[in-house]
């Protein structure tokens, strides 16, 4: 690895995981003026729009591919709707001699204040154990069983190759194509399709949006910048912003950008546990490399500089802190998202590429808990020379 990338390594590494109150107060803020007001897609869509509206953006040192969950490397949010931590919960994460989180005395002061007394009552496990009848509290009192406490939705997903070959803006086309041939005649679901529809769109505007804010936080780091390289760095990182994910990647550097956002949106706007994943990275990424080498605008060293970059965000990013009991009985810092390398492709050929061997590389120099990575091997007819003959 090279200078910049050992800088960024030993940053990631060194910052301890810490739990911002931001997502939870950006969420409070907004449900108690909008409850009630939106269908339930709508309302979780326009909640995601005003975190990455007023979420921190941060840019950091050095770095070629940008976007935190949190405010900051190694700051994760919290997720109150799902199950909601107490004062207490707080506490031991602070205190718990393995995995334990910094907890601020401001996370505490926001919680006591404003996330707890709205959410008591309202987040989702407390509603369901409001709708679970006596004889499951009867069991669960007794300690039959328990529950796995966590902040977490429905997770175990892996994003294919549509945003490497479309934006977001071209999919708010299929959206908008989808809602105009609703029959609100014939199909008695088309006004809940038709919210659902509108849902979609709101997420892909906040998304674009979320972009367009690091490309303004990055051309203002620009132009205060007196080194000129970084400079460069700068406005490159401005551009990519601006045309993704709106708009189809164009080189490696838009297409890691984008795969990025995507990541950030998934889980910012629910934390999908165990994980959001990139699936066949060297495949998707595999057309942008080749091209940018043929055309000269990349080199392989610059290519892998990219990717290692891109793996160093993923270590940014510890699993939101647990609840209850589970807070203080098991505890985790990996997110458990999965790059997977080589395997075959649709048609049945071998998957490999030259870049599943700079990811390789780049896996045995890095090190990093996260991302979690496979090898998948295939068993691919060999023609020698002999059975040429």
């Amino acid at each position: 690895m090279n200078e910049r990338v050992a800088r960024l390594r030993e940053r990631s590494l060194a910052a301890r995981p810490t739990v911002s109150a931001e997502r939870a107060v950006l969420l409070t803020e907004f449900y108690r003026e909008e409850q009630g007001r939106h269908p339930a897609p709508v309302m979780r869509a326009l909640a995601f729009r005003h975190i990455c509206t007023h979420k921190t953006i941060h840019i950091g040192e050095g770095e070629l591919i940008v976007g935190e969950r949190g405010p900051a490397p190694k700051v994760v949010p919290t997720f109150p709707e799902l199950t909601c931590h107490s004062v207490e919960d707080l506490r031991i994460l602070d205190s718990r001699e393995k995995t334990s989180y910094r907890v601020p005395p401001e996370v505490i002061r926001a919680y006591e204040g404003e996330v707890i007394p709205y959410w008591r009552g309202r987040s989702l496990r407390d509603r369901l154990f409001e709708a679970l009848p006596p004889e499951w509290h009867a069991c669960y009192e007794a300690g039959l069983f328990t529950e796995f406490m966590e902040q977490r939705a429905p997770g175990h997903t892996v994003l294919d190759d549509k945003i490497y070959g479309r934006g977001l803006l071209d999919f708010k086309a299929d959206i908008a194509a989808a809602a105009s041939a609703l029959d609100f005649h014939a199909d008695p679901e088309a006004w809940d399709r038709r919210e659902q529809l509108r849902a979609m769109d709101i997420a892909c505007d906040a998304v674009i949006r979320f972009a367009e804010r690091h490309a303004e936080r990055a051309a203002e780091l620009a132009a205060g910048e007196p080194e000129p390289t970084r400079r460069a760095e700068l406005e490159k990182i401005a551009t990519a912003c601006r045309h993704v994910p709106a708009h189809a990647p164009r080189d490696l550097h838009e297409a890691l950008q984008s795969y990025w956002f995507c990541h950030l949106a998934v889980i910012t706007e629910l934390n999908g546990w165990d994980a959001f994943n990139p699936g066949h990275l060297d495949q998707h990424l595999g057309p942008f490399y080749t091209r940018g080498l043929a055309e000269g605008t990349l080199t392989r060293d610059t290519a892998k500089e990219l990717v290692e970059c891109f793996f160093v965000k993923f270590n940014n990013h510890p699993a939101p802190p647990k609840v209850g009991v589970t807070a203080a009985e098991s505890g985790t810092y990996t997110d458990f998202a999965n790059i997977n390398l080589a395997g075959l492709r649709a048609n049945g050929a071998d998957g490999s590429n030259e870049l599943t061997h700079l990811l390789l590389e780049v896996i045995d120099e890095l090190h990093l808990l996260q991302p979690s990575s496979n090898l998948q091997l295939s068993t691919c007819l060999l023609y020698t020379s002999d059975a040429a003959d």
